[in-house]
């Protein structure tokens, strides 16, 4: 086995794209189809409001990352949510929280964790739902955001040039795949990332976007083709990732502030330009495709990890439909 079939056999295998792989039966238990009025499956639902929408989203955290790093876990449930509005091309509004604990004490890291990152986001939670007398630690955190440049992950097409843009000033926090560029930044760091998506949404510089989630970069440019319903030629060589990062941690890592987007090929300078302001690795890593598989590049060796007839999440609208 090459050494880059050997990577994508292990990025299949990883928990992150277990993780997603669960959607898709709920999805079909709750009955939706992807063809509903607001569509299902992108970072955000996106609800009609006015001359823009509504962007609505919700984050939870696995067990075990809650007891081993609480306070990082409060901090991501406002971070992630952040990061799925600025996919749409939003601007955040407000987060809400539901928390479950034993006590108040074990709670304290949670809660700490929320309101140093709604501080540095600059976005203020308003409300929520807690519960201190429960017997593990759980935390679900919702956001609120709104867009006049709605950017999905249904709209890519065939031709299109594939970017990855990543924050690569960061580090991982052991034993966990996340990769950290944001408890270590400073304020206007953060604050000067939060306009760039919206910004190049504005300028109709996309056709597609999503946040790089915890399936990594490739399990999540898995998900946009899917919702597209088009195919991938991703070429690794070409990816941002961390110098000391080896494939094998980088390719199942979720960052801090990370997209895969679909623009045409002549918007790529500018899109790849308004990252670098902001200090952000941003690079064109391939193009979009008719026959809906993808495949991953290495030099001459090219290795396919995804077929559409194989769903991942199970979120795909019909184009025509979402258009008409």
């Amino acid at each position: 086995m090459s050494a880059l079939a050997t990577i994508a056999a292990r990025l299949n295998q990883s928990r992150g794209m277990a993780h997603k792989g669960d959607i898709a039966p709920v999805m079909r238990a709750l009955g939706l189809s992807g063809n509903d009025a607001i569509p299902v499956g992108d970072d955000t639902a996106a609800i009609p409001d006015g001359d823009g929408h509504l962007l609505f989203a919700i984050e939870g955290f696995v067990e075990d990352f809650i007891a081993a790093d609480p306070w990082f876990a409060g901090y991501c449930g406002v971070m992630v949510n952040v990061s799925d509005v600025l996919a749409m091309g939003g601007r955040p509004l407000a987060v809400v929280d539901a928390l479950w604990s034993t006590d108040a004490a074990k709670a304290a890291p949670l809660l700490a964790g929320m309101r140093e990152a709604a501080r540095r986001y600059g976005v203020p939670i308003v409300g929520g739902h807690s519960n201190l007398r429960a017997k593990d630690g759980q935390l679900a955190v919702a956001i609120l955001g709104r867009t006049e440049a709605l950017v999905t992950s249904f709209d890519a097409r065939p031709g299109d040039t594939l970017l990855m843009a990543v924050d690569l000033a960061g580090r991982f926090r052991d034993p966990f795949p996340w990769w950290d560029a944001s408890t270590g930044a400073s304020d206007d760091h953060l604050r000067a990332l939060l306009p760039i998506m919206p910004d190049l949404a504005a300028q109709g510089l996309l056709s597609a976007a999503k946040d790089i989630s915890m399936a990594g970069p490739i399990g999540t440019a898995i998900m946009l083709a899917e919702a597209s319903q088009v195919g991938l030629e991703i070429d690794l060589d070409a990816a941002p990732r961390p110098e000391a990062a080896t494939w094998d941690r980088w390719l199942p890592a979720f960052p801090s502030f990370g997209f895969v987007m679909t623009a045409a090929a002549h918007h790529g300078p500018a899109i790849i330009a308004r990252f670098a302001q902001a200090g952000v690795a941003c690079a064109a890593i391939g193009c979009a495709t008719a026959d809906r598989a993808v495949r991953l590049r290495m030099g001459d060796d090219v290795v396919p990890v995804w077929r559409g007839d194989q769903p991942l999440i199970g979120c795909h609208p019909v184009l025509e439909t979402l258009h008409a």
